[in-house]
């Protein structure tokens, strides 16, 4: 059986990180490891593509940030959804349904 492609189709990485942090906040490296976990590990998102979309959402203020230890006793920065981050979560989903409805339109054309 062939694998399924691990790369994030374009524009939707925002969308990724902007649900994993409505469950709840985590830190970079928490972010890419429950994208992962979620997906059952056919995504797997790489620091050097996590972190410029990171800091791109908290320059859109749509994540707020703030240094904190993790479990390990290691200091961490750590993200969460801002009230515009849901928003903007809000519409992407939305977004999402659409385009993903059509292209299921498309797929299941005889």
């Amino acid at each position: 059986m062939p694998q399924p492609s691990a790369d994030v189709v374009q524009g939707t990485l925002d969308l990724l990180i902007l649900k994993t942090l409505s469950l709840a906040p985590m830190h970079g490296w928490g972010i890419a490891q429950r994208i992962q976990q979620l997906t059952q590990d056919v995504l797997q998102v790489n620091q050097g593509s996590l972190y410029p979309a990171v800091h791109r959402l908290e320059g859109k203020r749509l994540i707020g940030s703030e240094w904190a230890m993790t479990e390990n006793g290691r200091r961490a920065k750590y993200y969460r959804l801002t009230s515009a981050g849901k928003k903007q979560l809000a519409r992407e989903l939305e977004s999402w349904e659409v385009f993903t409805g059509a292209v299921r339109l498309i797929l299941r054309a005889s």
